[in-house]
């Protein structure tokens, strides 16, 4: 079935976005940024406790992040690039985290010079590294977390570390000099299992507590990460839900004096925001009895769809065309076999489709600009307009 555009927009959304896309030459994408800004009021109404820092890779555009620092958010920041972005902003140091645990130690002195003071770690080189160039910056340590196979877009082992490295961690960033702040997790993007934050907070507690108990530090702060859904094809609880559930994880392990807690979204705040336009480039069959079709269009995993890799996020493509459904297979512009977006998952789509039509992608908002590449076989980036 093709979607429902009421799904996943008001229709007055919709129809202002899709106007504005009329006179501009694909593949781009359109943001409507009052979806953010309602998506933000609602995150803070279902967690008015919350300190939200928005994850800035998911959408670095100035025009999201002049908006996110008007309603007060704060930021996660992966790089010197996006540190510059957001304090060119306007945005204070006090209201930045330097989220990366991969990062060189000239990075770190470059935050510290420019006022950040809290840093997240996973492993003793980074800390010690960190303890040199940022002496005296809270610390938050990331644990490794469960949940890879409820996400739509899981975490690998690349980020994070084990309770007894966390501890040690935790420790030894006192004994240097820095103050051992909170523990952060992820529990993978896209999560559709919200038993994955319960499993993650009771670590956390165990964590808390040998460490008041036993070295008599007492920290500060859960950093919940991020992992709360867009609207994709795959269904998910809505936001109410999850932060019901979450909640009560928090008061059964914490009671009612809960520590500072974060939250990092991306996905979540900017995704249904986006309407990713494309056009079809060619139609074609792999055989005369084939009993679907191929289509090519002039956006692929290059320029904006890269987490279609895997066919893990499943973006709704809506048609205006109307008539009889055909499975279609999915694939990019580019000269590289790797630039199928869906094979095994196949979209119907009307056999009145034709080379020259456009097709439209819901919930495109997060990491769509922030991926494409740049002239991979000569391709611009992706364009992007924000109305």
């Amino acid at each position: 079935m093709t979607p429902t555009i009421s799904d996943y927009y008001d229709i007055e959304s919709f129809n202002r976005m899709k106007a504005f896309a009329e006179t501009r030459e694909t593949p781009f994408l359109v943001l409507d940024t009052s979806i953010v800004s309602r998506q933000y009021d609602e995150l803070l109404h279902f967690f008015p406790f919350a300190k939200i820092y928005y994850a800035v890779k998911a959408n670095p555009a100035p025009g999201l992040i002049n908006l996110l620092r008007d309603k007060g958010s704060s930021f996660d920041i992966a790089s010197i690039y996006e540190l510059d972005r957001v304090l060119a902003a306007g945005v204070s140091p006090d209201r930045v985290s330097f989220g990366n645990t991969i990062k060189k130690a000239k990075d770190v002195r470059y935050f510290f010079e420019k006022g950040v003071r809290m840093f997240a770690t996973d492993s003793e080189a980074d800390l010690r590294n960190i303890a040199k160039a940022a002496p005296g910056s809270k610390i938050y340590v990331r644990l490794l977390t469960e949940g890879t196979q409820t996400a739509d877009w899981p975490l690998s082992r690349k980020f994070g570390c084990q309770t007894d490295m966390a501890l040690d961690l935790l420790v030894l960033a006192r004994d240097l000099g820095l103050v051992p702040y909170g523990l952060s997790f992820h529990v993978g993007s896209q999560q559709r299992d919200i038993g994955a934050w319960d499993a993650a907070i009771a670590k956390v507690k165990v964590i808390f507590e040998r460490l008041s108990e036993e070295d008599n530090i007492h920290l500060k702060m859960i950093n919940l990460g991020g992992g709360f859904p867009a609207n994709y094809i795959n269904r998910t609880h809505d936001l109410a839900t999850y932060a019901e559930e979450i909640i009560r994880f928090l008061h059964e392990d914490f009671g009612d004096d809960l520590p500072e807690i974060i939250l990092e979204p991306g996905r979540s705040l900017v995704g249904n925001a986006g309407l990713l336009v494309s056009e079809v480039v060619l139609i074609s069959r792999k055989s005369r009895t084939s009993l679907h079709r191929w289509v090519y269009l002039d956006v692929g995993k290059f320029s904006g769809l890269i987490e279609t890799m895997d066919e893990s996020i499943k973006y709704p493509v809506w048609s205006d065309k109307q008539g009889e459904l055909e499975d279609s297979v999915l694939a990019g512009p580019t000269c590289d076999s790797a630039d199928i977006m869906y094979e095994d998952h196949r979209y119907p789509l009307p056999l009145t489709l034709a080379i020259g039509d456009r097709l439209y992608w819901f919930s495109t908002g997060a990491y769509t600009t922030s991926y494409s590449a740049i002239e991979f076989n000569g391709f611009p980036p992706l364009k992007a307009y924000y109305i």
